[in-house]
């Protein structure tokens, strides 16, 4: 029977472990110099190296040929036993299926028995975090006293949710997840051994799915393997095996951000959605990508970030929006967006013209003389006109099309049409931008050979319209009055 590649390729000796050195030094040294401690806390996310490391503990301590050792023969009757999990005086527990008092009293009562074939009896206990704490208790006495003859090896992704009682027992060490180097000179090893050929691509998509977990970037890897058997593994290959995407795709969507075209990017959106990628979660990786750009210096901290925030907020923001398709648009409209940067004697010349206007508004609105445009247009008009105008319109922006699908012209009143967009709140926010707007005001005039302008409604929508308070807008004018003086 196949023997899977995370059994095959388990560390047999320290050496082997990938990352972690500093533990690793420091339990070579206990072993070496003879300085085991009878309790140990080994915590991190889980697929790391803590239960490898603590049956090279296990075995360094009950190695027949090599004695009390770092470097166990793994030739020995006992290194064989223990690797291939026979070994008597090695007990593991699964705390996660025997976390209650019945199995500690059980542990209790076997503990005191001399070891059979080695110098010490070890258990390792993981997911220790979900015992009882009844079970916890109980563990605590023995931890107290233990024999000499035992040691206790726990194991934990969570532990926050031990009892300090128990923690303060052990000698804890700490596991971190693996750099992406460690990772792929990692999986390099195993794959020559294997003769495999694999890019360098492929194994930074084999970590990032892995998420620093050295099992399951094994685990991954073989599927990979099996998946491209006999074959050259390249980063395209990889990317449609797991379902991710590929550095090549995002480098080529960041050059196509960078050149600023809108259809570009639209014609790049349309490719991915032909061929089944998940837009949402091709953003989601390009923010990843941009992260890892600015940690490699090769994007600009603020053009990074910047283009992260956008991705973000847009996800957020329509995040309930089932046309994945239509959300790439609108992530796209707002990494396009150019935000014009203005110096604070700018903004604050701009303030104060809008509130000149707002004043002279209020004064004419007063004085009952704002004149309306008159619009030669009726809606009779515009309706029989529209599927002439969404076609024009989506002939001009491809975007239109999403936004316009369920729209109806309303009424024509007071130079105004109405256009009612269902319960599609991100239509509406598109469609009220500048970049939008202009251009579909400018048809449906063009075609209406009228002045009409554009308001949007949606259902849920209100049309109030409140006026400024007056007292506001002096106290505002006469703050900017006195930075005149």
């Amino acid at each position: 029977m196949q023997t899977t590649l995370y059994r095959k390729y388990r560390p047999k000796n320290f050496e082997e472990i990938a990352g972690e050195a500093d533990i690793i030094r420091t339990l070579k040294n206990s072993l070496d110099n003879d300085r085991m401690s009878q309790a140990y806390l080994f915590c991190g996310p889980r697929g790391i190296g803590k239960t490898t490391c603590a049956r090279l503990i296990a075995k360094g301590i009950n190695c027949i040929n090599n004695g009390i050792s770092s470097v166990p023969c793994n030739e020995c009757e006992n290194c064989k036993a223990i690797d291939n999990g026979s070994f008597i005086d090695l007990i593991e527990i699964d705390a996660a299926s025997n976390r209650g008092i019945d199995e500690i009293r059980d542990l209790k009562e076997k503990i005191n028995y001399q070891p059979s074939k080695g110098r010490k009896k070890i258990y390792i206990i993981d997911e220790v975090h979900m015992l009882t704490k009844e079970a916890f208790n109980a563990l605590l006495k023995t931890l107290e006293e233990p024999p000499v003859h035992v040691i206790f090896i726990l194991a934990t992704t969570e532990p926050d949710k031990i009892l300090p009682t128990i923690i303060s027992r052990c000698q804890r060490y700490d596991f971190q997840i693996l750099t992406p180097k460690e990772s792929k000179d990692k999986l390099k090893e195993i794959c020559e051994a294997e003769k495999v050929v694999i890019d360098d691509g492929s194994l930074e998509l084999i970590y990032d799915i892995s998420g620093g977990s050295m099992r399951d970037a094994i685990s991954v890897l073989e599927r990979v393997i099996v998946s491209c058997l006999g074959n050259e593994i390249k980063e395209e290959d990889t990317s449609r095996i797991l379902g991710s995407t590929s550095k090549t795709l995002l480098k080529e969507f960041y050059e196509t951000i960078k050149s600023g075209s809108m259809m570009n990017g639209v014609k790049f959106l349309d490719k991915l959605w032909e061929e089944s990628f998940d837009i949402e979660k091709f953003f989601k990786d390009f923010a990843r990508y941009m992260k890892d750009s600015l940690v490699n210096e090769s994007v600009k901290v603020e053009e990074g970030l910047n283009i992260i925030g956008k991705v973000y907020d847009s996800l957020n923001k329509f995040k309930y929006e089932e046309d994945k398709r239509l959300l790439g648009y609108v992530v796209l409209n707002n990494l396009l967006k150019k935000e014009p940067r203005t110096s604070g004697n700018e903004e604050k010349a701009q303030i104060k013209e809008i509130i000149k206007e707002k004043i002279v508004y209020k004064d004419s609105k007063e004085k009952n003389s704002r004149k309306k445009e008159k619009v030669d247009v009726t809606i009779e008009d515009i309706k029989s006109m529209w599927n002439d105008i969404v076609d024009k319109a989506k002939s001009k922006k491809p975007p239109y099309g999403a936004f316009l699908i369920t729209a109806k012209p309303t009424k024509v009143d007071n130079g105004f049409l109405y256009i009612d967009l269902g319960d599609s709140l991100f239509a509406k926010d598109q469609l009220e931008s500048e970049y939008y707007n202009i251009p579909f005001q400018d048809i449906v005039q063009s075609m209406t050979k009228s002045k009409i302008k554009m308001k949007y409604t949606v259902a849920e929508e209100k049309n109030e319209i409140e006026a400024s308070d007056d007292d506001t807008l002096s106290k505002v004018v006469d703050f900017f009055s006195r930075g005149e003086d």
